[in-house]
């Protein structure tokens, strides 16, 4: 039998800073860009919050839940329809509502184990897992492997409840030491926390809740908008790979340099997204006015670009518009291909609606044209 691993105290002693530098170096510069960027869009919440929402699908989908983008924003238009894969969706809801509670309470308090202990009970509120000590930290011994695995066959075995303890103090006095590089500190902050493994469920998606928030606690970003589970979910094995290398091999450097290109690239890829978005939103001013001919448009292009998918009734209520009006600003938006119908209407059950062309930039697969100067990959 595997015994219980053993993690090592940070600060780390076996960190190749200059190995690492030219990864640092674009990781840093490729965040920067992206911040700057954010910070001259006229409403960054436009773009950020159907970005978090696929973070938090994303996130998700990587312990196995099957809800998409789409399965929730249909869901936030009409809750009260049925859906097969419920309990999925309402995990990603629960992920959105831990990373937006914990974005406002580091106003009033930093990263803390009570404030990751809340996160995890809002994470676990309701859905699959919430019976394995919600929000708090384990006394008993876990293991990780396939379904049906035992400790025996277990893959990994994290520290044992009373080490972990000592091992979660030491992290959280990591979370605020004056480390060389804050990039560097994060991936060490995320991957450490993954190894000690401290709840008995929901230790990942909690882990990929920290990166967002760390680098809005040392600002590095005004907005905990960098959601990297995108680039973790496409490259899952690597993912998985390199942080089973850290206690295998001690292969920390290895983890290092992956965690710096995912911030690189996920960082680019975001820039784009945020320039599309801005581009589409300038694009949409005429065309929404002309079509909807009304003084309300800026209200009717926010509520699109913050809604994405909705019905009539809401539509109405936000557009500040009559019934009447509304509907023929609906079917004018229609008829000029500005929305298309998600569902259409049954009975007394309305239409959902659905803003494509901004669906279409936040889901779609992005390519960023690597750097030829770049160190390859290993």
């Amino acid at each position: 039998m595997q015994k219980p691993f053993i993690p090592q105290k940070l600060p780390l002693k076996n960190v190749d800073w200059e190995y690492l530098l030219p990864n640092i170096i674009k990781a840093n510069s490729s965040l920067a860009k992206f911040d700057g960027l954010l910070e001259n869009i006229n409403n960054p919440l436009l773009f950020l919050s159907p970005l978090m929402t696929q973070e938090a699908v994303l996130s998700s989908r990587i312990e196995g839940t099957q809800a998409s983008l789409n399965d929730i924003l249909e869901f936030e238009a009409s809750p009260s329809r049925k859906k097969e894969n419920y309990n999925d969706i309402e995990e990603v809801l629960n992920y959105r509502e831990a990373l937006q509670y914990a974005e406002k309470e580091l106003q009033n308090r930093p990263i803390c184990l009570n404030l990751v202990k809340d996160i995890h009970s809002i994470l676990l509120n309701g859905v699959r897992g919430q019976n394995k000590a919600r929000g708090e930290f384990r006394k008993i011994q876990n293991w990780i492997g396939p379904p049906g695995s035992t400790i025996e066959t277990a893959s990994f075995v994290p520290p044992s409840p009373d080490v972990a303890l000592s091992s979660l103090s030491n992290w959280e006095k990591y979370c605020h030491y004056e480390e060389n590089d804050r990039l560097v500190q994060l991936a060490i902050i995320h991957a450490q926390f993954e190894i000690i493994h401290p709840f008995l469920d929901g230790n990942g998606r909690l882990g990929r809740i920290l990166i967002p928030l760390f680098l809005y606690e040392k600002r590095l970003l005004k907005y905990p908008a960098l959601y990297v589970s995108e680039f973790f979910e496409k490259n899952r094995e690597d993912y998985y790979q390199k942080l089973r290398h850290i206690s295998e091999n001690n292969s920390w450097t290895h983890w290092l340099e992956y965690f710096l290109l995912a911030v690189t690239k996920q960082a680019e890829i975001n820039t784009h997204r945020a320039k599309q978005v801005s581009r589409l939103y300038e694009e949409m001013k005429s065309i929404i006015q002309n079509v909807t001919k009304t003084r309300n448009s800026i209200q009717i292009q926010d509520f699109l670009f913050t809604k994405i998918m909705f019905e009539t009734p809401d539509f109405t209520k936000h557009s500040h518009l009559s019934k009447p009006h509304a509907a023929r600003v609906l079917k004018n938006l229609l008829n000029h291909d500005v929305i298309e119908t998600i569902s259409p209407s049954k009975g007394r059950r309305p239409a959902i609606y659905g803003f494509s062309k901004l669906m279409e930039i936040i889901k779609s697969e992005q390519y960023v044209q690597p750097d030829p100067r770049a160190r390859a990959f290993s």
